[in-house]
């Protein structure tokens, strides 16, 4: 045999030696790390399949029944159900974590600019998160809508601004959003130069949208001619 072949094996020998003693001196700790990987897979499929999955599946149920009186405009059935089915606001308490329950505050926030109560309007619609992008830019208007009903024109032209730059892929949407920023800024803050930047920001945006005539208009009113 080689002396080579002799050293690599040796060598081989050394390593399991060592791997035994390693496992001889660990193997508790082992064991029970393991242990503890299974428990909490498994406890988490557990939560997730007995108890979330179950929940969200009676959310969407409750949230559906809820909707179909939104659709009809029946807000107050929406908002607090029927006496047999949850509302929004029993949905948003009941099933909380849920998407259905997210969704709910945007509806909540929705019903409560219908009635009229602005300030919770706001309050529901700031706890609700969508990854949608058009879902996204609706809160934000709605938002703003709020704001500017309760007299609150800076906060309601920021998220006017906010809610053009949400989703700019529907250009009506956004150039109508940037359009009500720049008209808030002209007619109810007196602001010109802030108008007069929002109504050429609008025509550069989206020349091409009915909005970006109605800011030639205005820009007229306040004295520019020339947008190039």
């Amino acid at each position: 045999m080689s002396e080579t072949k002799q050293t690599s094996e040796l060598n081989q020998e050394v390593i399991i030696e060592k791997a035994k003693d390693f496992w001889t001196r660990h193997k508790k700790i082992i064991t029970i790390a393991s242990l503890a990987i299974i428990v909490v897979a498994g406890g988490w499929y557990i939560y997730r399949h007995y108890f979330i999955l179950p929940k969200e599946i009676k959310a969407q149920e409750a949230l559906f029944r809820a909707e179909e009186y939104y659709r009809k405009d029946s807000v107050m059935k929406a908002l607090n159900g029927d006496g047999q089915n949850p509302g929004f606001l029993k949905i948003i308490d009941r099933y909380k974590g849920t998407k259905a329950a997210n969704l709910a505050n945007f509806y909540a926030g929705s019903c409560y600019i219908k009635l009229n109560e602005n300030e919770k309007a706001i309050r529901y619609l700031k706890k609700f998160s969508s990854a949608s992008k058009p879902a996204k830019a609706h809160a934000l208007k709605l938002m703003a809508d709020a704001y500017g009903d309760l007299g609150k024109t800076k906060e309601a032209l920021e998220y006017y601004k906010k809610a053009s730059n949400a989703f700019e892929k529907d250009e009506n949407f956004a150039s109508e959003c940037l359009f009500m920023a720049a008209y808030l800024a002209h007619k109810s803050m007196n602001d010109k130069n802030t108008a007069i930047a929002l109504y050429k920001e609008l025509k550069k945006r989206f020349p091409r949208s009915s909005y970006s005539y109605d800011a030639d208009k205005y820009l007229a009113m306040l004295g520019v001619y020339n947008t190039d």
